[in-house]
């Protein structure tokens, strides 16, 4: 995904929110914290990611099956790529 270089220090910042989220997770059980707490920061994370994909997802759609000059193959294998990554996510 090199089109990404455009926004790679956005998506770099994303990424290390999401594992800095992740590691409060791990902090909260192994301090014993109420389970809602945990929850709420499990969510939070789940929140993170869904916004990190949407934008994943535009850029690919955008770059691999929209741009006009594709050719058909390319939009293809585009399309097929996205479908593949829809499909493990959505699991």
């Amino acid at each position: 995904m090199g089109h990404l270089h455009a926004n790679k220090d956005s998506l770099t910042a994303r990424a290390r929110r999401i594992a800095g989220q992740l590691a409060a997770i791990e902090k909260a059980i192994e301090a014993d914290k109420p389970c809602a707490v945990v929850l709420q920061q499990a969510a939070a994370v789940r929140g993170a990611v869904n916004g990190l994909m949407d934008e994943l997802i535009e850029e690919h759609l955008r770059e691999h099956v929209a741009r006009p000059d594709l050719s058909p193959e390319a939009r293809t294998t585009g399309t097929e790529e996205l479908l593949a990554v829809i499909r493990r996510y959505a699991k």
